[in-house]
């Protein structure tokens, strides 16, 4: 990656120059200069140091003319300090010109940022045998995707095959577990900046298969931000593949943090799952299993829940105390979310809620624990459907 360590110095720049055109516009300089002289001085200091990449990049000429224009902006407004009126008008005239050209000069340093950071982005991923290098770019990707659409940087993603690289790392590539779920997390950022776009390349291509079968909290989380995106036409998809019934069965893992990532997914799922779905689940045992679940967390409540059961996650912090257990009503959580889903019809929800109830009964060791089961699920999901 040495290509790009001469640019390090140049992005640091660019982003300080960023962040003070950024200041000068949401604290514009008022009737005396040197109210603002922080912000100038932090201009000036800059330009001076990029005088000599702007002057060796053509492609950041135009940031070059913006700072020049700035300049001459700045030196009129300091021209103008005078108490009269044409002085006063001048300034509001000089202020205003510097708030734009501060805008365009943000606007231009962060497209070659983005320029920059995409090929930087494209290289390590096919070259580099660096982890955490991978991870680091992958993760810098990520968040800038996640401020929102840009149409500009979009072409730059395109242009530099970017999807194909992310798809490629988390389904062809020997990289750890860790590496793959980072680049499964960047795409699901793709696809929020874009679902127009992106959404039929997951669709269509490996990466739905490739996290069902990685069987990581990690990628259960990844399909489930992807179920909430692309809704379901991706819900479909898992329905004819039989990628949920393979999720599902992840809820007999042993591992109580994958229990609880697939648990949430298997909720976002029966949002938009249809009937012949919800049968298939409902016969691989899901609703025993679930019962199973939520019995453990009265075992807590009442201290009879030994560390083997609960597993290794349940004594760390992130679930300590019974009320943030996360499969507490699960079974009623996952009726309501079926009852207020878009996959069913009002006379689907109603039998499906009957055959939920009657495995439930089935599954409770006692008739106490069947009745609180029946009264949770009926007072908990929507009275047009008991």
């Amino acid at each position: 990656m040495e290509e790009y360590q001469p640019n390090q110095h140049k992005l640091k720049l660019l982003e300080s120059l960023k962040k003070a055109s950024k200041a000068l516009q949401t604290k514009p300089i008022h009737i005396y200069i040197y109210t603002n002289l922080a912000a100038i001085k932090t201009f000036l200091e800059l330009q001076t140091q990029l005088d000599t990449a702007l002057s060796t990049d053509p492609s950041l000429s135009n940031l070059s003319q913006s700072l020049s224009n700035l300049k001459t902006q700045l030196t009129n407004l300091q021209n103008s300090q005078d108490y009269n009126l044409v002085s006063f008008f001048r300034r509001q005239i000089a202020n205003y010109e510097i708030s734009k050209i501060c805008g365009t000069i943000e606007n231009e340093a962060q497209a070659w940022i983005d320029q920059e950071s995409i090929k930087e982005l494209a290289q390590v991923l096919q070259e580099s045998n660096d982890e955490e290098e991978k991870i680091k770019v992958l993760t810098q990707f990520e968040k800038r995707v996640s401020n929102g659409f840009d149409r500009d940087l979009q072409e730059m993603i395109l242009k530099a095959k970017v999807f194909p690289l992310l798809e490629s790392i988390v389904s062809k590539s020997k990289c750890s577990k860790r590496v793959c779920e980072t680049s499964a997390r960047a795409i699901v950022a793709l696809v929020r900046f874009n679902k127009d776009v992106f959404t039929g390349l997951v669709l269509m291509g490996p990466i739905i298969r490739t996290l069902v079968l990685m069987d990581s909290c990690g990628s259960v989380r990844v399909i489930s931000s992807l179920v909430k995106l692309i809704k379901s036409p991706l819900v479909y998809e898992m329905e004819v593949n039989g990628y949920i019934l393979r999720i599902i069965s992840l809820l007999n893992s042993n591992d109580f943090s994958l229990q609880a990532s697939v648990l949430e997914c298997v909720l976002e799922l029966a949002y938009f799952t249809r009937r012949e779905a919800v049968e298939e689940m409902i016969q691989e045992g899901l609703i025993r299993r679930l019962v199973e679940l939520q019995r453990v967390e009265t075992k807590v409540e009442m201290g009879e829940c030994d560390g083997e059961e609960m597993g290794s996650k349940m004594e760390s912090e992130e679930w300590g105390f019974a009320e943030d257990f996360p499969f507490s009503g699960c079974v009623t959580r996952f009726v309501v979310n079926l009852e207020m889903g878009e996959g069913l019809e009002m006379g689907e929800k109603r039998q499906l809620k009957q055959e939920i109830l009657r495995r439930a009964r089935e599954a409770s060791v006692s008739e106490a624990e069947a009745t609180s089961l029946v009264t949770e699920v009926l007072w908990g999901s929507s009275p047009l459907l008991h």
